[in-house]
């Protein structure tokens, strides 16, 4: 494999570089990870001739040099491809390619790198993602940049309740069990404390008549590590859209987790507070309380979601096919969920009804 670089006059962070012997799913790929990057305003490839196994992929970034971009790009592929045991045949080069150092000078062809065709690359920087920040680039023009994001207009009624301050807590809503539609409801209220984790991002095909289609599918759990969780599962043909997705998923998937204690109710609730049991195909998980200080006994699914749930200390028990992630994530989300469901003796006592947000503010 031989990466090359076609010298102009753009300067270090707009460069154009020759991918020998390779793939449109290669470029597809890189593409899709470089493209998430803040920094970066525009990436691309074409191909020059369909007779030559070679292509031109070219990125422009604000501050940070081309070819740190692309080797940063190329080591995230090298880890994404290992995460997930894929075997692309095309995709083999990743190991070597990512640590490279030196790459060939080719000579320069014209006053824009090469880089000829395709992606809005008529009249140089002018295409669409150049300096200017028009179309798809994340420049600071008419593009679509942190700088341009537009205020929230709910579209539910419980979205103008709480943009509209008539609900205060996360809470009203769960004691109301009020769908939620709209992920910003779930920002308004935790939006600085949420993080999430991409879990897996595996390929899926699906036989059509033209052949085989490939997208991608994404799993990522939402948590503030304080008694929220939330898991969204996202298919797309493009690994950053599935990202997005399933983000916006496990927003609205968030609920409420309740912690207890094992022993003395001394200090903050640490474990869950019964044993619970969530099922997901094969998969059938168990989570038991634990004394403080165990810390989370567990595979390293669970262990995660539990730990964005803000739980402490648990003991889990696991059956089944544990190796799809999927399944082994969606149970344990469901365990998790149903610390809320079982009565215990302390939830016995009355308490006083009050009215629903939709009845009480029956204008808005």
């Amino acid at each position: 494999m031989k990466i090359s670089e076609l010298v102009g006059d753009e300067g270090p962070t707009c460069r154009t570089y020759v991918f020998q012997n390779e793939s449109h799913t290669l470029g597809n790929a890189l593409k899709c990870i470089i493209t998430r990057y803040e920094d970066v305003d525009f990436c691309g490839y074409t191909v020059p001739h369909p007779a030559e196994s070679k292509m031109h992929f070219r990125i422009q970034s604000r501050e940070t040099p081309a070819l740190e971009v692309l080797k940063r790009g190329l080591k995230d592929l090298e880890k994404l491809l290992n995460e997930n045991e894929l075997s692309f045949g095309h995709f083999a080069f990743v190991s070597h390619c990512a640590h490279c150092s030196t790459m060939a000078d080719a000579a320069p062809a014209g006053g824009r790198g090469g880089f000829r065709g395709g992606f809005g690359s008529r009249g140089g920087d002018r295409g669409r993602g150049g300096p200017r920040g028009r179309g798809r680039g994340r420049g600071r023009g008419r593009g679509r940049g942190k700088e341009d994001q537009k205020e929230w207009v709910p579209v539910t009624k419980l979205g103008r309740l709480v943009r509209d301050g008539k609900i205060d807590k996360l809470e009203s809503i769960y004691l109301f069990s009020l769908p939620i539609k709209e992920f910003e409801i779930i920002d308004f209220f935790l939006g600085p404390s949420l993080n999430d984790e991409v879990l897996k991002i595996m390929p899926v095909q699906k036989q059509t008549r033209a052949g085989q289609r490939t997208r991608f599918k994404a799993f990522v759990a939402i948590g503030d590590n304080n008694g929220h969780i939330g898991l969204g599962v996202k298919c797309s043909k493009e690994v950053a859209t599935a990202i997005r997705g399933a983000i916006i998923l496990a927003k609205l998937s968030v609920l409420p987790v309740r912690r207890g204690y094992w022993g003395n109710k001394i200090g903050k609730p640490h474990t869950v507070p019964c044993k619970v049991t969530g099922k997901c195909g094969s998969v059938t998980v168990r989570l038991i309380p634990a004394p403080r200080g165990t810390g989370i006994v567990s595979a390293p699914v669970p262990k995660k979601l539990l730990q964005m749930a803000g739980v402490q200390d648990c003991y889990t028990s696991a059956r089944g096919s544990t190796g799809t992630l999927g399944n082994f994530a969606k149970a344990t989300y469901a365990a998790i969920a149903k610390t809320y469901a079982y009565l215990t003796p302390d939830l016995w006592r009355d308490i006083p009804l009050t009215k629903s947000p939709y009845s009480e503010f029956k204008a808005v």
